[in-house]
């Protein structure tokens, strides 16, 4: 008897310790995952590579469209007038840069990075950057090299970035494996929306979505002062990123208030934060009217207070309530602000009072949603900023995730059926359905309710329904762009009822980490 127990105890121990990895005929991720993190890192890299190469053989924003062109022409522009023209002039409007033709409208960090990546041109292709004469300019190289520095761009800083989350993210996790992590890192670098309008639509996000990673890593790090740099290098570039400023600050303050020397710990951020700025903004530091010349170029109020047909608030509402034509511009700033403060607050809050690294990436999506849904001038492509940290919370709320991306791409539908991206964007949603639902990955293991899963999935049926009849139904002459806003208000629908269980899931934390204080003071 004692024989058979000895014999027996090793058998058990070996079947409860295997993991989802543990057997290569039953996992689909073994072939990935049996090596080290670098080596899967590098296999699911290169198909990333290879999906946006793909992406990138199709039509850009504003392709063969003058006199204006679109995306593609303005990021081409902010080369030629960087190369050819001193960094003081860059954001000045003169005959040799007329800002109204796609003037630098982004901080100085955009404009090195132009700089840099116009250089590139130069060499390879003169006439792409080509001061006056250039305008338009699509040649087969050209195009080919302007493809190249997004591709570039994308490699040297977003894929590094998301490694290091990765790694950040799932060090001392005790149900972290190898299979995870890499169905983890796939639903960030093969972000559907990121990929499309970077190397479909065409822009540079993977910059400061990288740097914006990269910062968030190295706050789970606890590198504080490294992730402060970070993110304001990320600010630096788009100053959309500020969507995610009241997440770091209240997590920063939150948890600098807990430390023995409080008021030396925010002098250390503070510095950190003066000094990239002030070496970011060097050349313009020298006069105030050089600072102001950025600074109004940085907040375009006469835009108006949305583009086209954006899934937020003011959009959404402007079917009955003309926000345009009813209040002036300097009364829509002051709404708004007041909307997107409001709408803030309680997640920045929360990270005050209780600072968790739960509870900051969950901030971070709460505040970038405030931000999308009410602040001034926002735009189709402004969803990508949510569903970065979305997508960071990919484990721990994998149906949430789902529905934002799901939705996110429909709000996005229209844009991009202009560019002419509907194939590449029909492969990628498909891709990203296999991707999510594939087996041997350890998510949140908690389903939704009846009533959520009935939501959910009629929701999926509108959204596709919406796909269909947008693509196949001519709307009437009084009402052409009918269809644009069914799916404006369906997707702003969604995002709010997003946004509400997600701030609810944050104040959530609070009490659990009040409970767990409770305990440890009644032992």
């Amino acid at each position: 008897m004692e024989h058979r127990k000895k014999k027996s105890g090793p058998k058990i121990q070996t079947n409860t310790a295997a993991g989802p990895e543990s057997d290569p005929d039953t996992n689909i991720w073994s072939f990935v995952t049996s090596r080290s993190t670098t080596s899967w890192f590098l296999c699911i890299s290169l198909f990333a590579v290879l999906i946006r190469l793909a992406v990138a053989l199709h039509p850009y924003s504003g392709a063969h469209t003058p006199p204006m062109f679109g995306d593609y022409e303005a990021q081409r522009h902010w080369m030629e007038i960087t190369v050819n023209l001193p960094v003081k002039e860059w954001y000045r409007n003169s005959t040799a840069n007329d800002l109204g033709y796609w003037g630098l409208d982004y901080p100085p960090l955009t404009a090195y990075q132009s700089y840099f990546h116009g250089i590139l041109l130069k060499f390879f292709d003169p006439a792409s950057v080509s001061l006056f004469t250039s305008r338009g300019y699509e040649s087969y190289i050209g195009k080919l090299l302007m493809r190249w520095t997004v591709l570039m761009s994308d490699l040297m800083i977003f894929f590094p970035a998301v490694l290091y989350f990765i790694t950040a993210y799932s060090s001392g996790k005790t149900t972290g494996d190898r299979s995870t992590m890499a169905w983890h890192t796939l639903m960030i670098l093969l972000n559907p929306c990121i990929i499309l309008i970077d190397h479909g639509h065409f822009q540079y996000n993977c910059i400061s979505l990288g740097l914006t990673v990269a910062a968030v890593a190295a706050i789970l790090s606890d590198r504080d002062l490294v992730g402060s740099l970070l993110f304001c290098l990320a600010l630096n570039h788009k100053q959309m990123s500020a969507y995610y400023a009241p997440a770091f600050f209240g997590y920063l303050l939150g948890k600098s208030l807990r430390r023995k020397n409080p008021i030396l710990e925010v002098l250390k951020l503070g510095l950190v934060v003066l000094g990239t700025f002030a070496l970011v903004w060097w050349p313009y530091l020298h006069s105030m009217d050089a600072s102001l010349e950025v600074l109004s170029r940085l907040a375009p109020f006469e835009r108006g207070i949305y583009e086209d047909y954006v899934a937020n608030f003011w959009c959404a509402t402007s079917v009955v309530v003309k926000w345009k034509r009813l209040f002036s511009t300097q009364l829509l700033k002051l709404l708004s602000l007041t909307a997107t403060v409001s709408a803030f607050l309680p997640s920045m809050i929360q990270l005050i009072l209780s600072p968790t690294k739960r509870g900051f990436l969950q901030g971070l999506l709460n505040c970038s949603f405030s931000f999308y849904l009410f602040s001034f001038q926002v735009h189709e492509k402004s969803i990508l900023l949510p569903l970065l940290p979305a997508s960071f919370l990919a484990l721990e709320e994998p149906y949430i995730f789902r529905w934002l991306i799901y939705n996110a791409l429909l709000s996005m539908f229209p844009l991009l059926r202009r560019d002419g991206l509907v194939l590449p964007y029909a492969a990628l949603y498909g891709l990203f359905i296999l991707l999510y639902h594939a087996p041997g990955v350890r998510k949140d293991a908690r389903k939704p309710d009846f009533y959520s899963s009935v939501l959910q999935s009629s929701a999926f049926a509108c959204s596709v329904f919406l796909h269909i009849i947008y693509l196949t139904i001519t709307p009437p002459d009084k009402y052409p762009f009918l269809f644009e806003a069914l799916i404006m208000i369906f997707c702003f629908s969604q995002f709010v009822l997003s946004s509400i269980y997600l701030n609810t899931k944050q104040w959530a934390l609070s009490k659990s980490s009040t409970q767990v204080d409770a305990r440890k003071k009644s032992l």
